[in-house]
């Protein structure tokens, strides 16, 4: 994914002042212990009820996603940059879970390119960091829909030639669903692993 100059908030409809600071972890292996480093939502988004064709061979709808939680993130399979660190970043967050909280969570990706991203492509893609994660894909305007249901903007995406969309750099949120369907916080896409374990220990562990 390129970075777009002109991109703007991902946040809809002016959004961001409901938002508390934003303290992300940039880098590094350690997160502050007990302190919360994504940016909340308040009140949290209310997911679209959009059913979308998933690996597992149903339709899944992140307003009941199944799982206590859900790390969400859109992109597609020929990304060549931002995604696979994402997605990497992801995956290794969730190996640092303890056991009872791996089983609570469950790695959703949306792809933005369902063109050329049907269910046995997101499956093979999927492999490569967690064999348990769910791939979406569906209607190209449902999927913008859903994404802007859980605060990404899409309208200054970067359009792919399959037709699909590029979020770019500043769009590639990592979304936190739960499992009524709200999405109360999310991440920038260069949280650290660290972090992003230990924000998802938190939430597990509150109301959020």
């Amino acid at each position: 994914m390129r970075d777009l100059p002109t991109r703007r908030s991902v946040l809809a409809g002016g959004l961001a002042a409901v938002l508390a600071p934003v303290l992300v972890a940039c880098g590094g292996d350690e997160a502050p212990s007990g302190t919360l480093t994504a940016a909340r939502v308040d009140p949290p988004f209310e997911v679209a009820d959009i059913a979308l064709a998933s690996t597992g061979g149903d339709l899944l709808s992140l307003a009941d996603p199944g799982a206590r939680l859900s790390v969400v993130f859109f992109g597609y399979t020929h990304c060549p940059d931002v995604c696979p660190l994402v997605m990497s970043s992801i995956s290794i967050a969730l190996t640092r879970l303890a056991p009872e909280e791996r089983e609570q969570v469950q790695l959703v990706f949306v792809t933005t390119d369902p063109a050329r991203d049907d269910e046995a492509r997101l499956s093979r893609y999927l492999e490569r960091y967690d064999p348990t994660a769910v791939g979406l894909t569906g209607d190209l305007e449902e999927i913008k829909a859903l994404a802007e249901s859980v605060g990404i903007f899409v309208a200054d995406a970067e359009e792919l030639a399959s037709g699909g969309f590029d979020l770019g750099s500043h769009g590639s949120q990592v979304v936190a669903v739960a499992g009524e369907g709200r999405a109360p916080v999310f991440w920038r896409q260069d949280v650290s692993s660290a972090a992003l374990a230990s924000d998802l220990s938190l939430l597990l562990r509150s109301d959020a």
